[in-house]
């Protein structure tokens, strides 16, 4: 990490391998490998999505996780934008009904994710685009 005008900077290694956890996380969830999922996390990560109970601590979120995750749950990213400590990530997420809102067809999302200095993933908030009526 380096200082810049009083700001810190992330190298952009770190970022990359951000990218690439974010990536690893979607492809984990989608198979349902749970531990594996748990891997990429820092251990004080906060998860803030509308479908799931706020997630605090590596064992809540795994815990929440574990009911939205596996086969037939599947992210299809759009695009992916990264800058420093952020990764935004767009795309569309298809998943088994919960009981609550059935997102069978699938539903838009973005993901905004925050990495600790060493790329891990401290959190995540996910918002869903719901078309008007």
């Amino acid at each position: 990490m380096s200082s810049h005008g009083g700001l810190r900077t992330r190298s952009a290694a770190v970022t990359a391998a951000g990218v690439d956890h974010v990536r690893l996380s979607y492809h984990y969830l989608d198979i349902g490998d749970i531990d594996a999922y748990g891997s990429l996390l820092d251990e004080h990560v906060q998860v803030r999505r509308p479908d799931l109970a706020l997630g605090c601590g590596r064992a809540e979120v795994l815990r929440t996780h574990a009911q939205v995750a596996g086969p037939p749950s599947r992210h299809q990213i759009y695009k992916v934008i990264a800058d420093g400590d952020a990764v935004a990530v767009t795309g569309r997420w298809t998943a088994p009904s919960t009981g609550r809102r059935d997102h069978r067809d699938g539903v838009d999302f973005v993901d905004v994710f925050t990495l600790t200095d060493e790329g891990m993933l401290l959190g995540y908030r996910r918002f869903y685009y719901l078309a008007p009526g």
